[in-house]
């Protein structure tokens, strides 16, 4: 089968890593593999497999990526003018969808698989106006209302995503929602029939993790023989991850006990973080080291990890602590956490926003760590291989391919 994987930028976190997981996965079953990426970032940061180069799409201007959009949907132009076709600052996707449709063209891949709304969206405009065979499958990754939240006035069009799901998703190929509770959303706020989406989880748990864990890293503050806890948070410095509730329950935390906050990301939030922790006075036991390539490492040496997020789908960045045998502490946020946690049979949930309470569950796992060979069971059922076979199952089904995707052969990559 070709599968062409489209992605709107290489350098990043969890979204980046769960396609180049599942590259990887689908390389390894013998299925021709691309990555079509919108935006040029920098170079990947998780590993392609080999033989699969990236092929970036160029992009046009605004004028004529609505004029694409007109001409791949003709008659919907009622729910697409507000968020596209009159809005002061469209979505930037749209200016890829003419080279998308282009590449489709020349391509002709079996399946054309996307991730996020609007990459979902324009995956679909794209193979209507190449008038390609392709089948599209769509994927959501995050929790449906966090899109309704704006948080700038630029961003106003999400509050129209909505009636575009609802006008478009139907006419996908298949849809994937990343869990239970983000396909629960889709079916409540949008109506689209239960059967028309797919809950498979994400590809977190590769066979390679465990030697990634071992790497070393080289920050003083993770040391053997230190002498204090270190606890660690991983994500974009942006609203949704909350950050801001960490450094508070942080704070609470260090007032009866010596330790450390290391936090792995980068985003707008930075300089907000830092002048927080100031005034709370942790910044000398705050790091905020930036991107790292392999947050593995960092996992494996954390004595405590904490998801402070206000929204997620399926928190990759939780279940890869899980499975290095992190202690975890999360938010009851919507969606992945409960379902991952099995409701806090695993770990402690706390309401999203309570750092009294967030304080107080990492306190308790600090001083009773929870058992690590359950912490690491659970996170296996999130595999790469289980994941891919899901996805190639759904793949399998709307092509008419012959075959079930477990009867393709697994390699330890994947």
């Amino acid at each position: 089968m070709h599968i062409t994987i489209l992605v709107h930028k290489l350098r990043g976190g969890g979204v980046q890593r769960s396609l180049t997981h599942l590259a990887h996965a689908f390389v390894a079953r013998g299925h021709r593999v691309e990555l079509v990426v919108l935006r040029d970032a920098g170079p990947g940061t998780h590993g392609l497999p080999e033989g699969v180069a990236p092929r970036y799409l160029p992009a046009a201007g605004t004028r004529a990526a609505r004029r694409a959009v007109r001409q791949a949907a003709p008659g919907d132009t009622d729910v697409l003018r507000a968020p596209v076709l009159n809005a002061r600052i469209p979505p930037w996707p749209i200016r890829h969808l003419g080279s998308l449709a282009d590449y489709l063209r020349e391509a002709e891949p079996d399946v054309l698989y996307a991730a996020g709304p609007y990459q979902n969206l324009i995956a679909l405009w794209a193979r209507d106006l190449a008038g390609v065979p392709t089948k599209v499958v769509g994927s959501e990754r995050i929790g449906f209302p966090h899109f309704q939240r704006p948080l700038k006035r630029t961003q106003a069009r999400w509050r129209h995503l909505a009636p575009l799901v609802r006008r478009f998703y139907p006419r996908l190929d298949g849809v994937i929602a990343v869990s239970q509770d983000v396909a629960a959303q889709l079916f409540r706020e949008t109506g689209l029939p239960e059967d028309a989406v797919t809950p498979i989880y994400n590809p977190v748990v590769s066979p390679r993790i465990e030697r990634w864990a071992a790497e070393a890293i080289d920050h003083p503050w993770f040391a053997a023989d230190r002498d204090r806890p270190v606890i660690l948070g991983v994500g974009r410095l942006g609203e949704s991850k909350d950050f801001a509730t960490l450094l508070r329950a942080f704070a609470r935390v260090r007032r009866e006990r010596a330790a450390r906050l290391v936090i792995l990301g980068e985003g707008p939030h930075r300089p907000l973080l830092r002048l927080l922790a100031r005034r709370l006075g942790i910044a000398a036991d705050l790091d905020l080291p930036g991107w790292a390539a392999n947050p593995y490492a960092y996992d494996a040496r954390a004595d405590l990890f904490v998801l402070s997020s206000r929204a997620e789908g399926l928190p990759n960045a939780l279940l890869e602590a899980m499975a290095c045998g992190c202690p975890v502490v999360s938010t009851d946020c919507p969606s992945g956490p409960r379902e991952i946690l099995d409701g806090g049979r695993y770990a402690p949930l706390v309401p999203v926003g309570d750092a009294a309470a967030l304080a107080d569950a990492m306190a308790r796992s600090l001083d009773t760590p929870p058992d690590t060979a359950a912490l690491k069971a659970r996170a296996g059922q999130f595999s790469m291989a289980r994941s891919a076979e899901d996805h190639l199952a759904l793949f399998n089904r709307i092509t008419g391919a012959p075959g079930a995707a477990s009867a393709y052969p697994r390699s330890e990559s994947a």
